[in-house]
């Protein structure tokens, strides 16, 4: 199979930088695959699972937005968090799932409401991911 040139940032440095067969990420139009010839693109990513093929063996993430860009073939991801789903610690991101609900039950003003609601969606997507790794 062909594979692409694929570089994935975080604020937190570069989590990957190598050649990928396959990447199936969320954008704010929803899912989209890119592989190797796709045309030049750029999308913002919302929150979602990321899956990343290399060597014929498919990886899953966690991706809390961000954006895509297809550049001459070459793909750079800029998530603003990426978590591999092995890394994930399923406890915590329920705790952080409960501490969400919580918030989001007490917040009584737009801008808290909508922070409740994105920690909420973060961390159901990384509990999500986490368990499709089992």
């Amino acid at each position: 199979m062909s594979s692409f040139p694929l570089r994935i940032v975080t604020p937190d440095g570069s989590l990957f930088d190598g050649q990928a067969e396959a990447l199936r990420l969320r954008t704010s139009e929803g899912y989209v695959s890119l592989r190797a010839g796709h045309a030049d693109y750029i999308a913002a990513l919302d929150v979602g699972m990321v899956s990343l093929t290399r060597d014929g063996v498919t990886r899953n993430a966690a991706c809390g937005g961000g954006f895509v860009s297809v550049e001459k073939g070459a793909v750079r991801l800029v998530a603003t968090t990426f978590e591999y789903a092995d890394d994930i610690d399923v406890e915590r991101a329920e705790l952080a799932k409960a501490r969400a609900e919580e918030r989001l039950a007490q917040a009584r003003e737009d801008r808290d409401i909508t922070l409740a609601k994105a920690k909420l969606s973060r961390a159901l997507n990384r509990i999500s991911v986490a368990k499709k790794q089992d």
